[in-house]
């Protein structure tokens, strides 16, 4: 295992390139730490390794997944969350405690929250739905990450029309939430859930729209029609503050 390790991180470095490292970690608020190599590239190589190790079990995937992670490298973190979703035939209901906990230990920025939770938490969510309630439970915790991951896990099923009830009570818990990312998260989850359920969704934010904040707000809008999307942004207290 460590020689694969040694051998991956040996091509990244080859691979990177110091203009996209310098763009990345500027392109976000927090400190990240990145090699330089371009997306599509790590997901190439993220399906070539994945394929040429040919790992016998869940396990051995999981137990790769989690050395990614700990490297703290944005790309390393990217391929985890690659891998961790290859085997999504394998998961089982109890794999949510080793989803919840890679994202409350390792989880520091929006890109790999959003990869790692559209994806492979979103699939257990999806295939095991008893597992509703700790997203409910994630979207109080004190970790801001935490709180998108209990929004974002539901962007697919969103997508496809499922789960809305509980997309609204998870709203409802974040509704207030003072943080731009956790506020971002739940607004596209409830933008993306207004695909299937227009009415559904516009009936929330109207209910709620004299506090929702302007971020969360501008989000769960952005598809609606144009006389719709006026009608909730003109009418929030947020948007008349300077």
């Amino acid at each position: 295992m460590e020689s694969i390790i040694i051998d991956i991180r040996n091509v990244l470095k080859n691979l990177s390139d110091e203009k996209s490292r310098l763009a990345t970690e500027r392109f976000f608020k927090e400190r990240i730490l990145a090699y330089g190599v371009k997306i599509p590239i790590v997901n190439q190589l993220s399906k070539e390794y994945y394929k040429k190790l040919k790992l016998k079990n869940k396990a051995e995937v999981f137990r790769y997944c989690e050395i990614f992670f700990k490297s703290e490298y944005l790309e390393e973190a990217f391929m985890a969350c690659h891998w961790s979703d290859f085997i999504k035939k394998e998961f089982t209901a109890d794999d949510v405690n080793i989803f919840e906990d890679w994202i409350f230990k390792y989880v520091t920025n929006w890109a790999v929250c959003d990869t790692f939770c559209t994806h492979t938490m979103g699939d257990l969510i999806m295939m095991y739905p008893e597992n509703m309630d700790r997203l409910k439970e994630m979207a109080i915790s004190d970790n801001r990450w935490m709180r998108r991951a209990s929004a974002v896990s539901l962007i697919v099923p969103a997508k496809k029309g499922m789960f809305l009830d509980d997309i609204f009570e998870i709203a409802n818990i974040l509704l207030l939430d003072k943080d731009d990312m956790v506020q971002k998260g739940y607004g596209w989850m409830l933008k993306v859930a207004s695909q299937k359920h227009q009415h559904e969704v516009f009936e929330f934010v109207e209910k709620f729209k004299e506090v929702m904040p302007r971020t969360a707000l501008r989000y769960a809008m952005e598809k609606m029609p144009e006389n719709l999307r006026q009608q909730a942004l003109n009418k929030n207290k947020f948007l008349k503050r300077k």
